[in-house]
């Protein structure tokens, strides 16, 4: 593994010392860069930007590349990405988000999900971990995230984005 060129981000995780506050931003991959937009329309979808590691891959590194100063890279990936794998027929639909076709409502839809592997229905997610590591080689941390299990419930249940 390549040592970190810039550990800040870990060292004040840790409640070390660091000569300043180190600087990232959620939703950094920024979907008001114009670099983000052209990737974006190359991949065809968002789902299809998230299941390949080059794009997912891209997109993460694009906001390191345009502000230098930035102290950890963000993993581009979605928060749904386990539903999905668990095959409840989420689609993404423009002006509206994501969309799921088959909600899950009762005991029974709940026994029938499927546990998904990580390196199986997942693999496109741990890829794209696996190339933005290479593609960083230690110039900064890479953060991973994912959505609370509340958000993702919520969104499983109601079949969507839902203000109710």
């Amino acid at each position: 593994m390549t040592p970190l060129k810039n550990d800040t981000f870990l060292r004040a995780l840790m409640r070390q010392p660091t000569e300043y506050t180190p600087v990232w931003m959620m939703r950094q991959a920024g979907r008001y860069l114009p670099e983000y937009k052209a990737t974006r329309k190359n991949a065809g979808s968002f789902l299809s930007l998230c299941k390949n590691a080059d794009f997912a891959t891209e997109v993460t590194i694009q906001p390191l590349d345009r502000y230098p100063l930035l102290d950890a890279s963000i993993l581009f990936s979605d928060i749904l990405t386990i539903p999905h794998a668990m095959k409840v027929g989420l689609e993404f639909e423009a002006g509206e988000g994501p969309v799921i076709r088959r909600p899950v409502r009762s005991l029974a839809d709940v026994e029938a999900l499927p546990i998904p592997d990580p390196e199986g229905e997942l693999r496109y997610v741990m890829d794209a971990v696996r190339l933005i590591r290479q593609e960083l080689d230690g110039r900064v941390p890479l953060i991973g995230f994912a959505g609370s299990p509340w958000t993702v419930g919520c969104y499983m249940v109601e079949g969507g984005g839902t203000k109710n």
